[in-house]
């Protein structure tokens, strides 16, 4: 079991907003920030984040879309990470990162512009592979704990959580600052496109009309410490990897109810006592499915479930850490907003899936992430009274 330590910090940024005020208000409104736009040598509908800020001069060499949304969208937690690190040290201090992207987009744009030869001198080193956020992030902000990256397609910064968690539980650190940030790029969009399960319209979760995923980008942080004012606690993480197949859930949901029954009896909860369930809800046909069959198994009497996607697009490796935000924002403001395009709801899934918004009661709620390869993760998260 890991450690219920406070979050004391949040900040979030992606298609509905650059900081997290205006991610709330949209996320509430339920308004969605997809537009139909190029990605590369792909035209499809994205969430893709405005203008980002450009990194400090004397970091340059670090610059790159994915570094760019990392800063942007820890902005709103800087002041608490720095008070943070002035209260246990800068070496007590963790990082833990979710990713799936990292600078893909630069090595796209360098073999465009080189023809498929891309110069070592380009940098690339300091921009493509996984370690360089966590690295910019700790000669920003001073943190020099340990940190590292989690990347298990959609479930990774879900899984950060965990992860951060139990840095807390063995004395690794004392406050850790966790969360997910992928990029848009051509490579996942094409993917994601050969798989044929890439709507050519803004996706529509849970569905009877749905056909596929819309991409996003994003950014999302949480800083968890040993003590602190909680705005919420990670009340329990289940996670388990079923390998049914590569890119398909499993039929029977094995996997994904796990996670979720292993969710609750960590945070010694019952079912019952959770007022909505954010779910992972990507609008392809079997993984809304599987997760339909999870939830109904798991809970019998499922409560109001939302996803978000069509709000944002899928963020991949930043969806879990986003959509624990969410969470949050959504218990804080005891409301969930529609899922939009839901209408006409598919009714052999037997899962009452919000068509608008609507108020909840309660300070628990179930945050689900379910990964390519049959990786599941599925959070409880809880604030206070």
């Amino acid at each position: 079991m890991i450690g219920r330590f406070p979050i004391t910090h949040i900040s979030v940024a992606n298609a509905l907003g650059s900081d997290t005020d205006e991610v709330r208000d949209a996320l509430l409104a339920g308004r969605s920030g997809l537009r139909k736009e190029a990605v590369g040598t792909q035209t499809s509908w994205v969430g893709r984040v405005g203008k980002l800020p450009e990194l400090p001069h004397s970091m340059a060499i670090y610059d790159a879309r994915q570094a760019r949304l990392a800063l942007a969208s820890m902005s709103d937690l800087l002041d608490g990470l720095h008070v943070a690190i002035d209260r246990w040290g800068a070496e007590r201090v963790g990082l833990v990162l979710g990713t799936t992207t990292g600078g893909m987009d630069t090595l796209e744009r360098l073999y465009a512009e080189h023809e498929g030869h891309i110069p070592a001198a380009r940098g690339l080193a300091h921009r493509h592979p996984f370690h360089v956020v966590p690295e910019l992030i700790a000669l920003q902000t001073g943190l020099s704990g340990p940190r590292y990256v989690v990347s298990t397609a959609c479930t990774s910064s879900a899984k950060a959580l965990a992860s951060a968690a139990r840095m807390l539980d063995l004395g690794f650190a004392d406050a850790c600052l966790v969360g997910g940030v992928d990029s848009l790029c051509d490579f996942t969009l094409r993917g994601f496109a050969s798989l044929k399960i890439l709507s050519a319209h803004r996706c529509r979760p849970f569905s009877a009309g749905r056909d596929g995923i819309n991409l996003g980008e994003g950014g999302a942080w949480l800083l968890m410490e040993r003590s602190g004012v909680a705005r919420a606690t990670v009340r329990g993480v289940g996670e388990t990897t079923d390998a049914y197949h590569m890119t398909a859930p499993h039929p029977e949901a094995e996997g994904a109810s796990s996670a979720i029954s292993r969710a609750l009896i960590e945070a010694e909860v019952e079912a019952c006592d959770i007022a909505f369930i954010n779910a992972h809800g990507t609008g392809t046909l079997h993984n809304d499915a599987s997760e339909a069959l999870a939830l109904r198994r798991v809970f019998g009497q499922v409560p109001p479930v939302v996803s978000t996607k069509p709000l944002t697009g899928h963020q991949l490796g930043a969806a879990g850490a986003t959509e624990a935000v969410f969470t949050i924002l959504c218990l804080e403001a005891q409301q969930i907003p529609g899922t939009l395009g839901a209408e006409p709801l598919d009714e052999l899934l037997g899962i009452p899936v919000s068509e608008s918004a609507q108020r909840v009661a309660g300070r628990l709620a179930l945050s689900n992430s379910f990964g390519f390869g049959g990786s599941n993760a599925a959070v409880v998260l809880e604030v206070p009274a």
